[in-house]
């Protein structure tokens, strides 16, 4: 179901730039559609502004839908998982981090540094 909406949403998203680059700019000179009121074609330039309009319209409703029952998809789809999920330690033979009670050990760093204006290096063991 999830690659038939999406599908779907491809082409709304191919169709809405289609209807978006044929109108007509603000300075008339870009858009390839309907520019000047000459010539003989199915829509003289106020009703091919008007059909264009409403085709993007229409396009954008579609396309905020499909994305929306995407995002609703894919959440339910995924199960809810946690940040503290497996920090309980792993049973997995050689694991060698997790201490008593499965907890994870922390490497022996020396402790904190006696003089916090002399960074300390630490030593190998």
């Amino acid at each position: 179901m999830t690659e038939i909406v999406l599908v779907i949403h491809l082409l709304i998203a191919m169709g809405l730039i289609g209807t978006v680059l044929l109108q007509r700019s603000e300075g008339g000179a870009l858009g390839i559609g309907g520019g000047g009121g000459a010539g003989g074609g199915m829509f003289n330039a106020r009703g091919a502004g008007n059909a264009l309009t409403r085709a993007t319209a229409i396009l954008a409703l579609g396309f905020f839908i499909t994305s929306i029952s995407l995002t609703v998809m894919a959440t339910r789809s995924s199960a809810p998982t946690s940040v503290f999920e497996g920090v309980g330690g792993s049973k997995a033979p050689g694991n060698t981090n997790t201490g008593a009670g499965g907890a994870v050990k922390l490497p022996n760093l020396g402790g904190a540094p006696k003089d916090p204006a002399k960074p300390q290096v630490p030593t190998s063991q």
